[in-house]
């Protein structure tokens, strides 16, 4: 995070020779890693259904790197539709380019590959990636991130003994393209509900023997450290293991503190670490994931997996552990209101994670956004303040780089503070005042669940609470240790508020987490622009930029004789050819900008910026 304007604290520059001896040790030990990874439509891995896959697997493979490693991942699209992979919770600093999300990037196409280059910037701890794009995720295509502390940052807690990924989520019975096909009816869009929750991909331990369970093997008096990421579509979940406590350590980068817990309520999309001491008889022990919200003794509904203890002999016997009230509200806001931040640690940073907090700032813009539904046009949409999200054939990154938006979207043409008279679709884009602070309130009108999640920034959760939120609610905020991550849950016929300091530059998707909200319309993008052309301050178009919309490619004139092709100078003797690429993908965006500029000309829509 920048230094915000105001702040009194010794300027970053003012440092002395240890101080600068560290910072070049950390400045070169970042690595480049460069995947290959093909994602396809498996019909092996479970027979009642196609999964999507990468390179095989179901979940997709770890993503595992340190802080500021840089990702090269060349997603091939073996399947017969588009695809993007967005990388929820990674921030893209300065480089919304890489998001993939509808409104950043153009789809990769059937039969097609692009690579994405980001950065784990600044960051530590526990995510996930799936796919964006035409309600894909529920078909899979989704996978673990680890971003692991540099050796010179102390962790907070003793080195575990192994770490688990844990990715929990629902699941449907029909392959994802029979939902998405059903969610132009009410009964689908508004009221239908998964069939159950599968752990790592897998079936419950109690289903039928012929199909695989999760199961973690430890050792007796050991620690272990499980990173449970929620990658369902629509249920929030209540995960405990039986006859063991798990204490809280982190949630989507950053340290909590540490609380001792027997259950842990994670919402759709969020992630946590938590320390598991296997410190009961050696035996085997169920491991429950049960849905929030929903019919408690349906246990056919619930995930299932086992702890293993290394020297067992015997299965998992007893009762399966038991939860609190799914529709316990007061117990789920409760512990949320405990999750905080641990202020005197480091984590991405030597610095303590508490030199950066909210108690004594000044917003810039707040922002009142109002979850419903809607029937426009005889078909149900999900809207925010009555608005239900229309996404553009050109992405609006794309559109903002070349033809200032024109013709794509219009500023600010919603409001973000009340609901619009009329419900509508469109092509919801708002301001995001650079490096000023913005509070997000965040209303659920809808009769469950929801979950919000915020691209390219941690926000600050500094409130709960119930019925309408009032600028007298404020008063209750927590600005002391309010813990940072990138989504929260928003209960039904509830707010939360969360404050977020926009020193990122880009276009950022701001959306429910809930697949089918997401699909029917709850999202729009928070533009944060900084008009500095120095890349330092945002990163230009990548060299492989792909083009769609406005700009995809025209259909060929009538046969004349062509000019000479433009040519690009000889690489230096030694030059590589990855240089000679570069020198080539130069030249193409170069004929981006020849054709934004001709757009420009020839459009009669007013700009703004």
């Amino acid at each position: 995070m920048a230094w915000p304007s105001g702040d009194r604290r010794r300027p970053p520059w003012l440092i002395g020779p240890a101080t600068l001896l560290m910072f070049l040790v950390l400045a070169v030990s970042a690595e480049d890693i460069f995947l290959d990874w093909h994602v396809t439509l498996d019909t092996n891995i479970k027979p009642d259904q196609p999964v999507i896959a990468i390179n095989g697997l179901f979940p997709g493979p770890l993503l595992n790197g340190t802080t500021n490693d840089v990702f090269h991942v060349n997603v091939f699209n073996e399947m017969d539709e588009p695809l993007l992979i967005t990388w929820n919770g990674i921030q893209q600093r300065l480089n919304s380019w890489q998001d993939g999300v509808s409104g950043t990037n153009c789809p990769i196409l059937p039969g097609e590959n692009w690579s994405y280059m980001f950065q784990f910037k600044d960051q530590i701890g526990t995510f996930s990636y799936f796919p964006s794009l035409n309600f894909q995720k529920a078909g899979g295509g989704f996978g673990p991130i680890r971003i692991n502390n540099r050796p010179v940052i102390q962790v907070p807690f003793p080195k575990p003994e192994a770490e688990f990924d844990l990715l929990i989520g629902d699941w449907y019975d029909r392959s994802f393209k029979d939902v998405r096909s059903m969610m132009s009816t009410n009964l689908m869009a508004y009221n239908s509900t998964p069939d159950k929750i599968l752990m790592n991909g897998k079936a419950a331990y109690s289903a039928l023997p012929t199909e695989a369970h999760e199961s973690f093997t430890v050792a007796k008096g050991k620690t272990y450290r499980i990173r449970i990421s929620n990658v369902g579509t629509a249920w929030s979940f209540n995960f405990r293991i039986q006859k063991h406590k798990m204490v809280l350590v982190e949630t989507e980068g950053s340290y909590t503190n540490q609380i001792t817990l027997d259950s842990l309520d994670v919402h759709v999309g969020q992630s946590y670490s938590v320390l598991v001491t296997a410190d009961q008889n050696a035996s085997d022990y169920y491991m429950v994931a049960s849905p929030k919200m929903f019919n408690a003794s349906d246990v056919t509904r619930f995930g299932i997996g086992v702890l293993h203890y290394d020297k067992s002999t015997t299965p998992p016997n007893g009762s399966l552990p038991s939860g609190p009230d799914p529709f316990n509200r007061k117990f789920s806001i409760h512990q949320a209101r405990f999750i905080r931040w641990n202020l005197t640690t480091g984590a991405a940073r030597p610095n303590p994670q508490g030199t950066f907090n909210v108690h004594n700032v000044t917003l810039s813009q707040t922002f009142i956004l109002r979850a419903s539904t809607a029937e426009i046009n005889g078909l149900p949409q999900f809207t925010v303040n009555n608005v239900s999200y229309l996404a553009p054939d050109t992405p609006l990154k794309l559109a903002d780089q070349f033809l200032n938006g024109s013709g794509v979207y219009k500023l600010d043409e919603f409001s973000t503070n009340s609901s619009n008279f009329k419900t509508v679709r469109g092509v919801f884009v708002a301001s995001g005042k650079h490096k000023g602070w913005i509070e997000l309130v965040f209303h659920n009108d809808l009769e469950g669940m929801d979950a919000w999640h915020l691209d390219g920034f941690g926000f600050y959760v500094v409130g709960f609470g119930t019925g309408k939120w009032s600028q007298k609610s404020r008063s209750k905020y927590n600005l002391h240790d309010p813990v940072v991550r990138s989504t929260v849950q928003v209960y039904p016929g509830g707010w939360t508020a969360v404050y977020a300091y926009l020193d990122n530059p880009g276009m950022w998707n701001l959306r429910s987490q809930h697949l089918k909200n997401w699909y029917l319309g709850e999202e729009l993008y928070l533009r944060v622009y900084d008009a500095d052309p120095n890349p330092a301050k945002e990163k230009p178009a990548p060299n492989n930029l792909l083009l769609c919309g406005e700009f995809a490619p025209f259909a060929p004139p009538t046969p004349v004789v062509p000019p000479p092709p433009l040519q690009p100078s000889p690489p230096a003797p030694g030059a590589s050819s990855a240089q000679s690429l570069q020198t080539a993908a130069g030249f193409h965006i170069a004929i981006i900008c020849i054709v934004a500029t001709f757009f420009q000309i020839s459009r009669s829509s007013s700009h703004f910026l």
